[in-house]
């Protein structure tokens, strides 16, 4: 057991919990944390990590899928009393799995249909519908892993495979060191390896490019904030036609996966899809139409992260800042590692 820090509405506390037990679930911190504060797990809202980012709590999945550390500090805020119409999504409603049709049998998506917008579900992930099912936003873990996690969910059929992602990443890295030199990664390509191997460690542009181009697929990142399309391409004569949908909030990556039903078991998931448009063109490809309609929903929840200007405090001295890089900076001058938002 280890102890974890609670900051509360109503004062401090400390747990403890079994980090490195498969059997000691999310619920189980939840159930620790409402008999320190008196918080429902159903209205518990938990930051940690630096910056603090919002934890995806998904109740029946080993606690180590938050990606907690020893000595980490919680903040515990709580929720308004929620109606039916905007409870949060249960593990339940998660499909596990990803598509398991081969390549070849992926059929075009049909039109999106521009009425049929879902702005709020009752239970379950966010969709939107489309003549011919529904693309849902297949949530994962926060764990700094999720890019990896939502790219294994694609790929692999399974999130537990993130840390095979960071393992092509790496052997990407070692292929193409005229690419990926020093200049392009900002440090020696051998740290970055061993940096990106990290399960705490984050991944992003580079992580994406490399990952694209082993699968032969087009990944195409959608920024719920302002609805930009990244679009992350193998070489050409490599490309193989195909493209998949991750969603992305500013701190946290998504999928986002076509269904007959919002409810269909995962193994009835469509996860990649063929090209019907290139480049940053979106309106011709239904898929990506239908992706940005989800990504209009998530903004008008305000799901998303502004990393650049969100508003910090330190909790050590108490000093307001200004995005990422101030607290980054404030870190580095004072060695003041604890920051909650306004």
């Amino acid at each position: 057991m280890v102890a974890i820090r609670l900051r509360h509405p109503q004062g401090v506390a400390t747990i403890q919990v079994a980090l490195d037990r498969d059997d000691f679930t999310v619920q189980d911190l939840q159930q620790e944390i409402f008999a320190s504060t008196n918080i429902l797990p159903s209205r518990q809202s938990l930051k940690a990590g630096y910056p603090p980012h919002p934890l995806t709590l998904i109740p029946e999945l080993p606690l180590a899928s938050l990606g907690l550390k020893t000595g980490e500090q919680i903040i515990v805020s709580e929720l308004p009393d929620k109606s039916p119409a905007t409870r949060a999504p249960t593990a339940s409603s998660i499909p596990s799995r990803a598509s398991t049709l081969s390549s070849g049998s992926f059929a075009a998506p049909a039109p999106v249909s521009p009425s049929v917008l879902s702005p709020s579900q009752s239970s379950g992930p966010d969709y939107v519908e489309t003549d011919g099912g529904v693309l849902v936003h297949r949530v994962v873990p926060d764990d700094n892993s999720c890019l990896f996690s939502a790219v294994a969910l694609v790929f692999e059929q399974s999130i537990s495979k993130a840390p095979e992602m960071r393992q092509i990443v790496a052997e990407g890295i070692r292929k193409e060191p005229e690419t990926y030199n020093e200049a392009i990664l900002g440090m020696p390509p051998s740290q970055y390896i061993n940096t990106i191997l990290k399960p705490s460690t984050w991944g992003g542009a580079i992580e994406l490019g490399i990952l694209a181009s082993h699968f032969r697929t087009e990944i195409a990142s959608i920024d719920v904030e302002t609805g930009r399309i990244d679009h992350f391409s193998p070489p050409a004569d490599q490309a193989g036609g195909m493209r998949c949908i991750l969603i992305y909030s500013g701190i946290h990556y998504d999928a986002a996966t076509l269904a007959p039903m919002v409810d269909a078991p995962g193994e009835w998931h469509q996860t990649v899809f063929p090209v019907q448009s290139s480049g940053t063109s979106a309106e011709e490809d239904s898929v990506l139409v239908a992706a940005k309609k989800l990504a209009d929903i998530l903004r008008a929840k305000k799901a998303f992260t502004n990393t650049a200007t969100f508003d910090l405090k330190c909790e050590v001295c108490g000093q307001g800042l200004k995005g990422e890089k101030d607290a980054r900076a404030h870190a580095e001058q004072t060695g003041h590692v604890r920051f909650g938002e306004y």
